[in-house]
């Protein structure tokens, strides 16, 4: 049994959860989130709706999405509450980002300029030419936009430049004239 799965969620404050069947929808202060349970897992709000526990039946495929479903769920009441956000740095010479309406503009070293469409559940902001913060209630959105951006120019070992996560450290290689 998942011991992850096993731990009751609490729900947060200003948080409102409900359970229609299979169907749990979040809400809070930052957005809205809903999620559909596997027929393998269970959950089951307490009568004061402070606690949520989420059971699943016996088996080896009941058991890898009991861990699964708990985390989500608990990232979701989390992600209504406070939010998640994700802060890129672009590093090199010229390397500059700019926000156009819904759309993410960047210049990373190549012949044209790359655009990105923010999805319309993300807040993307700009507070330099050479930084990006993505924001938003929904921890997967949030972590595959940021990565989407990074994958257009990921950091290279040599010089280091390319588009990184904030604080990400790039092991740099010695070129071809070191011995």
């Amino acid at each position: 049994m998942s011991r992850i799965g096993k731990k009751p969620i609490e729900v947060l404050d200003g948080v409102k959860l409900t359970l229609q069947g299979r169907e749990l929808s979040v809400e809070g202060p930052q957005g809205q989130l809903s999620y559909t349970l596997r027929p393998e897992v269970q959950a089951q709000l307490s009568d004061d709706g402070k606690t949520l526990v989420i059971t699943a039946e016996d088996g080896r495929e009941a058991r890898a999405f009991h861990g699964l479903t708990r985390a989500l769920v608990h990232n979701m009441i989390f992600g209504v509450k406070n939010g998640y956000e994700k802060k890129l740095e672009l590093q090199g010479v010229g390397y500059v980002c700019s926000l156009k309406g819904d759309e993410l503009n960047l210049r990373v070293g190549f012949a044209n300029e790359l655009k990105k469409k923010v999805p319309s559940n993300l807040s993307v902001t700009c507070p330099d030419q050479t930084h990006i913060v993505v924001r938003g209630c929904d921890k997967q959105a949030v972590g595959e936009f940021a990565a989407a951006v990074r994958s257009l120019r990921k950091p290279e070992p040599y010089k280091g430049k390319g588009i990184r996560y904030q604080g990400e450290v790039i092991k740099l290689k010695a070129g071809k004239s070191a011995k």
